[in-house]
């Protein structure tokens, strides 16, 4: 998947898995993007899998909820 999509995988994972609203869950996408979490996901695609999107999304969720 495209970085883009890896993002909004991230996104849809969180509102899924913790039960929070879209907005929150692009928020914290967004602040963590904004931190760099993800700078190695656009250097580097190959990562952009979907078992890293859970791993990303556990990561996400736990430091900016």
């Amino acid at each position: 998947m495209t970085y883009e999509e890896h993002l909004d995988e991230v996104t849809t994972l969180i509102t899924e898995k913790y039960d929070v609203a879209d907005q929150a869950a692009i928020k914290m996408v967004m602040r963590a993007q904004a931190d760099d979490f993800f700078s190695g996901h656009d250097d580097n695609p190959a990562i952009c899998t979907l078992d890293r999107a859970h791993l990303d999304a556990k990561a996400v969720y736990k430091k900016y909820k």
